[in-house]
């Protein structure tokens, strides 16, 4: 009951026209949030309900990184989903596939004492992605450029800092990978 009591009591102080106000912005923030919807946002259907991720080509001075950028994609594909991971090409609509060509690292840092050592990189992987209908044959898109870039410091050594950035590339790497097949083009 003495709740109840301060509560009339201060809003009892308010001039007249905040209630209705304070009323009123609440209804709009409100109404605001009824029309969110969780996802990327893509209504439309898409063309292809199922979709098969060859095995990743690497002709990249990058060894090991196919078999955990295909892991990642199929990851990356399956958690979205809008497709079906096909087992086989047979039973796919569409066939993705992706080359890693390009690993890169380039310093963006130096040490202080000594110019010539670099203490910060930018790793960089580039694939080349190509979308193909399984029984047409048709090319929705052929060796479409995607790539990420992370920085590693390289103070507890170069090799354990970009054996350490791998998985964050690799899995960067099959979310874009994943937004440009499923997403309006």
């Amino acid at each position: 009951m003495l709740t109840f009591q301060i509560e009339i009591t201060v809003i009892g102080k308010l001039p007249r026209f905040a209630v209705p106000i304070c009323g009123a912005i609440l209804l709009l923030f409100l109404a605001g949030c009824a029309h969110y919807q969780l996802g990327t946002g893509s209504t439309e259907d898409l063309a292809f309900r199922s979709i098969y991720v060859a095995p990743v080509e690497n002709t990249a001075a990058s060894p090991q990184s196919a078999a955990r950028l295909s892991r990642e994609i199929r990851r990356s594909l399956a958690q979205d989903g809008r497709v079906t991971l096909a087992a086989n090409p047979a039973q796919a609509d569409v066939i993705l596939a992706i080359e890693l060509t390009d690993r890169n690292r380039s310093f963006t840092s130096v040490q202080p004492n000594d110019t010539a050592l670099a203490r910060k990189f930018d790793l960089t992987l580039t694939v080349l992605a190509t979308l193909t209908e399984q029984r047409t044959g048709n090319v929705i898109f052929e060796n479409r450029e995607i790539e990420v870039t992370r920085q590693i410091f390289v103070d507890g050594g170069q090799n354990p800092a970009e054996y350490q950035v791998m998985p964050q590339l690799a899995a960067a790497l099959a979310d874009r990978v994943t937004h440009s097949v499923l997403d309006v083009w």
